[in-house]
């Protein structure tokens, strides 16, 4: 493995950092990310000159759909009609062959994931996969410090789960479930960001909800 572990060697002596130029998100939740074209521009031209090429062997994917209801914007109805949405997370395990014109080769792996709302989450899943096992087979730095060297994991807020409209989580309650919602809207909605994403989206407040869930008890 000598000629390969050279060549390897020499792309990581080229290749000294890959910088963020990509907007990734918008509004607050915007960041800066590597353009997966920068990492197979820049790495993929030093692997050609050092006589490295890469093929992917084997994909191991997974998946995972939430479905939803939610408000149509669009609607004109009152009360506006609710509209069906879903989220599909695929995440991939990936193999490649990290192959050397001498015909040395070493075999590398990967992971990815990526959201969509269709069918466009195996390919930001195996996009990213291939993207990360080209940074760290090479140990390229991105940016001028990695943003998991500089943010604590408990400053990064849990994603909540899409919120269930109020029709179709209700008629699911036992009485004890419904009795003990009441309980903690009463003390706790004002304070909760789940309350507020709900009063948001669905265009009710802490006191519609409560009057909602306290109909249900009576038809209990």
């Amino acid at each position: 493995m000598i000629k390969i572990s050279k060549a390897i060697l020499e792309v990581m002596e080229e290749v000294k950092g890959i910088e963020k130029g990509a907007d990734v998100g918008s509004g607050s939740m915007k960041y800066k990310g590597v353009n997966d074209k920068d990492v197979k521009t820049i790495i993929g031209a030093s692997m050609k000159k050092h006589g490295l090429s890469i093929v992917p062997t084997s994909v191991e994917p997974s998946y995972k759909i939430d479905r939803w209801q939610e408000e149509d914007s669009w609607s004109k109805s009152v009360p506006k009609a609710m509209k069906t949405k879903q989220s599909v997370f695929t995440s991939v395990v990936t193999k490649y062959l990290l192959i050397h014109d001498s015909g040395e080769t070493i075999e590398l792996s990967g992971y990815g994931h990526g959201v969509d709302s269709q069918d466009k989450g195996a390919g930001k899943a195996t996009t990213y996969a291939l993207k990360n096992t080209l940074l760290y087979t090479f140990l390229v730095p991105t940016g001028t410090i990695d943003d998991t060297d500089i943010t604590h994991s408990q400053d990064i807020e849990v994603p909540q789960s899409p919120p269930k409209a109020p029709a179709e989580v209700l008629p699911t309650m036992t009485d004890k479930q419904i009795t003990d919602a009441i309980v903690w809207i009463q003390t706790q909605a004002k304070q909760d960001s789940a309350i507020r994403s709900l009063k948001r989206k669905y265009k009710f407040d802490e006191t519609s909800l409560l009057e909602k869930l306290k109909e249900k008890l009576k038809e209990k």
